[in-house]
């Protein structure tokens, strides 16, 4: 069986789901929509995209459920995936293919995350063993650093996207809110909505443009690298 390209696998429950998992008062909503941004974001590469929520996950722990989902995809005959989830509001399509054109040149990708996780993984076929992802620790904070060093030791090359926000708490809203350059308006009022603020009144009082800088936040990544 030849080999298919690159597959987009998102890795996002349902909002109820989110809802129970997430401290996100009265978030069902916005996980919804985030998950149908991300979605549109994904499809608008022309990759293959899967969605895998908690109603086709398989496995008893976070990490079990995601391995399997990434060799479920891999069993379909695709030689690469990148894999995401729902909760990185300024994650874009941009971000997305450019990891499909690394992956297309022998390399590994990923992009990391504030809370010390990653919100993007672009791996190699030859890169992924089950065993070995499933002892990784996940939702650990630590996460970040240990599939580093993993993927370091197996990949040719290893890339790092810009560093990104994701959403996981009502602390998490606020400072993504302090960097809305780049949210869609339905994000950006729903989240205003979720932090009890009166949009007349900041709108008024505050310009978006001045409030919010117009550039990508907590960028770490390569200077040469821009994603609009």
């Amino acid at each position: 069986m030849n080999s298919l390209p690159t597959a987009i696998l998102v890795f996002a429950n349902s909002a109820k789901q989110d809802l129970a998992n997430k401290h996100i008062l009265k978030g069902e909503q916005l996980f919804d929509a985030l998950t149908q941004t991300t979605l549109k974001k994904a499809k608008r590469t022309g990759l293959p995209v899967f969605h895998f929520s908690d109603e086709n996950q398989v496995g008893a722990s976070f990490g079990e459920r995601f391995t399997n989902a990434i060799a479920s995809v891999f069993d379909k005959g695709f030689s690469n995936i990148i894999t995401i989830g729902n909760d990185t509001p300024h994650l874009k399509t941009q971000h997305l293919k450019h990891t499909a054109k690394q992956l297309a040149m022998g390399k590994t990708v990923i992009g990391p995350s504030i809370d010390g996780g990653f919100y993007l993984l672009g791996l190699q076929k030859s890169n992924f063993t089950v065993a070995e992802f499933k002892k990784l620790p996940w939702q650990r904070f630590s996460l970040y650093q240990q599939i580093s060093l993993c993927l370091q030791e197996e990949a040719s090359e290893l890339i790092k996207l810009p560093v990104l926000q994701d959403l996981d708490n009502e602390r998490d809203l606020r400072s993504i809110l302090s960097f809305s350059a780049g949210l869609s308006s339905t994000l950006l009022s729903l989240i205003v909505s979720l932090l009890n603020i009166n949009r007349n009144i900041y709108a008024t009082n505050q310009n978006y443009s001045t409030l919010f800088p117009n550039s990508f936040p907590y960028n770490k990544g390569s200077p040469a690298l821009s994603f609009i």
